[in-house]
């Protein structure tokens, strides 16, 4: 059963913005986060630093998984 979006607030460059993501991605975005020994708040600055203004930064950290997943052996 897919689950909802959930609104979660980060900080991003010192700026507070809530994104709302459903759990199984952000389980996978914190567990990237760790396995890179970073914050979720870095991470997320970084998938915004490298989406531009092509997408919104939800859609960009859920393509961002999905690559991540998908790289794995």
């Amino acid at each position: 059963m897919p689950s909802r979006p959930v609104k979660r607030s980060l900080t991003l460059h010192g700026h507070r913005t809530s994104v709302s993501l459903e759990e199984p991605f952000w389980k996978e975005f914190r567990r990237i986060a760790e396995a890179r020994g970073l914050s979720i708040n870095e991470l997320a600055a970084m998938v915004d630093a490298d989406r531009g203004m092509k997408s919104g930064l939800a859609s960009a950290i859920r393509v961002f998984v999905l690559e991540e997943v998908q790289r794995r052996p």
